[in-house]
């Protein structure tokens, strides 16, 4: 439903050049340390930043060729953009309703009760957790088919981060034509929802991975420099200079347990495998 290719877009001291995609009925996480990119990938996505080169398509239409129909399909959380301060859930609500045509009222004002968001106090009177709730409410609530939002649980204690999470799933298994594109730098929480996840570095992906082979198929060999030559090299992705040795990022983990009993071989969180690609070197 959505697709990135070879995008570039360059800033003076910045170069984003990356291609994704994301699929109908999937949750796609983008994930990589602050300055990465993933705030310029998706303004390129949402053609709110002019395109040195690439293409973008979202249900096979180029982004700056969208109706005002098809954009209504798209629900948003931008880390820089949002309501006055100085409204109410009620004026958003009243917005709301006349922006969107598909706009569920019912919902919107449901999930804010649930939340326990006030409906007549100001938003910039909300707590950091209350505003982040009632952003992907905002994106949420008219049946949108395509949610992009940029850490949209950034700020937040492990208790409102999941009531977010568990939102985002409830709407896909509610809409499941619908399809997610997250980004966040906590990888725990795109690990606990996604389907598949891309590490963006300086502008590039540098791995693209279903979440389901991270965690069953990835680990950390470990070993020390008079194991280093004899290491078959033909599933190794990263290494990392260590006081012993070297680390080994491997997306064959049973391949290495088999032929190198002795050598230690760890199952990584993502985590770890994000800490192998930000700083360790490719092979």
């Amino acid at each position: 439903m959505i697709v990135m290719e070879n995008v570039v877009v360059e800033y003076s001291k910045f170069k984003l050049n990356c291609s994704l995609q994301v699929s109908k009925g999937m949750i796609t996480g983008l994930v990589g340390e602050n300055g990465a990119g993933k705030t310029t990938a998706f303004k390129a996505l949402l053609g709110l930043t002019p395109l040195d080169s690439g293409t973008v398509t979202i249900d096979d239409i180029s982004v700056d060729q969208l109706s005002s129909k098809d954009k209504e399909k798209i629900g948003t959380v931008l880390s820089d953009s949002f309501f006055n301060p100085v409204f109410t859930i009620k004026d958003i609500n009243r917005l709301l309703k006349n922006f969107y045509q598909d706009y569920d009222e019912t919902y919107f004002l449901t999930k804010c009760e649930q939340f326990n968001l006030p409906l007549k106090q100001k938003i910039k009177e909300f707590s950091t957790g209350m505003k982040a709730k009632l952003k992907t409410l905002t994106a949420l609530s008219h049946q949108a088919q395509i949610l992009i939002l940029d850490e949209p649980t950034s700020g937040l204690d492990v208790s409102a981060r999941y009531e977010i999470l568990d939102m985002l799933q409830e709407y896909l298994d509610q809409y499941p034509d619908s399809c997610v594109l997250i980004s966040s730098h906590i990888s725990t929480d795109l690990e606990r929802i996604c389907d598949d996840i891309y590490y963006l570095k300086q502008g590039k992906v540098l791995l693209h991975e279903d979440t389901d082979v991270l965690l069953d198929m990835y680990g950390i060999l470990k070993a020390d420099e008079t194991m280093t030559d004899k290491i078959d090299q033909d599933f190794l992705l990263y290494r990392k200079r260590t006081t012993y040795g070297y680390d080994y990022l491997t997306n064959q983990m049973p391949f290495y347990k088999e032929n190198y009993p002795n050598l230690i071989i760890e199952k990584p969180s993502i985590d770890q495998i994000l800490l192998m690609v930000m700083g360790g070197e490719e092979i």
